[in-house]
């Protein structure tokens, strides 16, 4: 018999038993806890192509920071006064999680090592290979409908947008979902993040103690990359407040202006902007 908190369901989640069973999230206009999804390669026992991610289960949290320092520069001369802020590398990228214990499924068999029933890993040293991890923040009826008021008609998923997708959650069963809305209705958008080639740096527990029975476990993983897995990156990919498209966040780079057109001074524009 398959172990049923390691042999992935048809709703794409890492287990069939009770565990992952589903139930109805509120519709607002914020975005709630309880429909972000996290997704990881459950190790699966005689699966040659184990390329698959799907739903971690008993998840408590899920908390990445990220951070860089900013440089001043300064000129000697010029008084107290910051000529630039130079940005530095952004700082190496975290992810921390805490997870129920299972008898059946533990951190390294959710993570994709054989670990637990499946096999001998037990310590971080038995880890050989990297991982990935899938973030879907997934959208209330609410903010799907507004979205797509703001897209071209007939156009889901424009090039500028690729982070968003339509996640199929037709495979969960919903009683009486196929009649009301169709194979097709039951889809929700979601902005997807990436964290690639991941490395566990440390797993608390599960510690017992005789004043608690839930035993959870701590996870820390080490994060190569961080992306929304469709876009193509590079130097001239639209990040936003780029005076040379007209989008001028700061005035202090105003004089590089939309469509070639060379503007004056910040000052100039400055006192432009004022009049007009």
């Amino acid at each position: 018999m398959a172990n049923t908190d390691s042999s992935p369901a048809g709703s794409g989640a890492q287990g069939s038993s009770h565990i992952y069973d589903y139930n109805a999230s509120p519709n607002t206009r914020a975005a709630i806890s309880q429909k972000v999804r996290i997704l990881s390669p459950v190790y699966r026992a005689g699966e040659s192509n184990n390329s698959l991610l799907y739903q971690l289960g008993v998840v408590n949290s899920f908390t990445y920071d990220l951070s860089r320092s900013a440089e001043p520069i300064r000129g000697i001369g010029f008084g107290d006064q910051i000529a630039e802020r130079v940005p530095g590398v952004q700082d190496a990228v975290d992810v921390s999680m805490e997870r129920t214990l299972l008898y059946l499924s533990n951190a390294h068999q959710a993570f994709g090592f054989a670990g637990g029933v499946d096999g001998p890993v037990r310590t971080l040293q038995h880890h050989r290979w990297p991982f990935d991890m899938e973030q879907q923040l997934v959208f209330s009826a609410i903010a799907d409908a507004d979205l797509s008021q703001t897209l071209p008609i007939g156009e889901a998923s424009p090039d500028f947008q690729r982070g968003v997708k339509d996640i199929d959650f037709s495979g969960q069963n919903v009683t009486g979902a196929a009649e009301s809305y169709g194979a097709d209705g039951q889809k929700h958008k979601a902005i997807i993040t990436y964290f690639e080639a991941c490395w566990m740096t440390s797993v608390t527990g599960a510690n017992v103690t005789a004043d608690a029975s839930i035993m959870s476990e701590s996870i820390s993983a080490a994060v190569s990359d961080i992306h929304d897995l469709f876009s193509t990156y590079g130097e001239f990919l639209p990040t936003g407040n780029d005076p040379s498209l007209g989008q001028v966040g700061t005035i202090r780079y105003n004089g590089i202006a939309a469509n070639g057109a060379v503007l004056g001074s910040a000052q100039d524009n400055a006192a432009t902007s004022a009049v007009g």
